[in-house]
């Protein structure tokens, strides 16, 4: 089932660029939406997204004349950061996507804080899109393998979204938030570098069974499972242990194994951990 095709016309764009931030939570200047530590909006909102493993997933109900319907969905991202949908037909939002294209997905990242809207979390807004990339399918059934199960059900379908607007609300020490609109493209990054692309499934099989001990140290085990690396990316790797998720983040981008090797012996050394030899 592809999703329609709608008009570019201004009713079916994304809102318009605002060169201002609005603050949220308690009344105050607005500010200039800087993410804290110096991170572009942009980038922030794709480290919150690829980190999430569930959204909430805003779509017009096809039936009540496009009243907003909300729903919680399974995500996983790209090795670029666009999000991965694996829904079924069957659903509403599904049929909702197939009546209008038009979506929005909300993440936000954990807040240890009395007040949850000061954490940081980011909207998005664009078009999901049927895709029969064989990456986004083991990519999304990597991150969640509970959902293999559904792989060969005919209602199910990968969807990614096409993020044409992200609205980035930056946590902030003070208690308030500080919030952005970016476009796309500054959200996401320029393609998936082809020799990460192609060599992912081996290298995460090969960290996976050469230093799983040494994940170790980036978080205890959950339910007795311990932590696997589910999937790279130039910026970073998943993890998952039963039913919990993690995410290290590398201190640059990669775009090779020798790269994601040399990025993981540093954040393992980091911890004291034994690190990968090279490749």
């Amino acid at each position: 089932m592809s999703s329609n095709a709608l008009s570019s016309g201004p009713a079916n764009r994304a809102p318009a660029d605002r060169s201002s931030a609005g603050r949220t939570g308690p009344a105050g200047d607005q500010a200039d939406g800087t993410a804290p530590g110096d991170i572009a909006p942009g980038d922030l909102g794709r480290r919150i997204l690829r980190a999430a493993d569930r959204a909430i997933l805003a779509s017009a109900q096809h039936d009540t004349d496009g009243w907003p319907y909300p729903s919680l969905v399974l995500t996983a991202a790209d090795l670029d950061g666009t999000p991965i949908l694996f829904i079924s037909t069957l659903a509403d939002h599904t049929r909702n996507i197939a009546a209008q294209d038009r979506v929005g997905l909300l993440f936000s990242a954990p807040c240890s804080s009395d007040n949850p809207l000061s954490g940081p979390r980011v909207s998005l807004l664009g078009r999901a899109v049927r895709s029969e990339e064989p990456r986004h399918r083991a990519r999304f059934l990597a991150r969640h393998p509970a959902s293999a199960v559904y792989q060969g059900f005919a209602d199910f379908a990968v969807y990614t979204i096409a993020v044409e607007r992200a609205h980035v609300v930056t946590g902030l020490a003070t208690g308030f938030a500080r919030s952005v609109w970016v476009d796309g493209a500054d959200l996401l990054l320029n393609g998936a570098p082809p020799a990460l692309a192609g060599g992912e499934p081996d290298l995460v099989e090969a960290l996976n069974r050469d230093h799983g001990e040494a994940l170790r140290a980036f978080a205890p085990a959950t339910e007795g499972k311990r932590w696997a690396i589910t999937g790279l990316d130039p910026e970073g790797c998943d993890l998952r242990s039963g039913g919990a998720v993690a995410r290290i983040d590398f201190d640059h981008r990669v775009d090779d194994a020798e790269g994601v090797r040399a990025a993981l012996a540093r954040r393992l050394a980091q911890t004291g951990a034994t690190a990968p030899p090279p490749a």
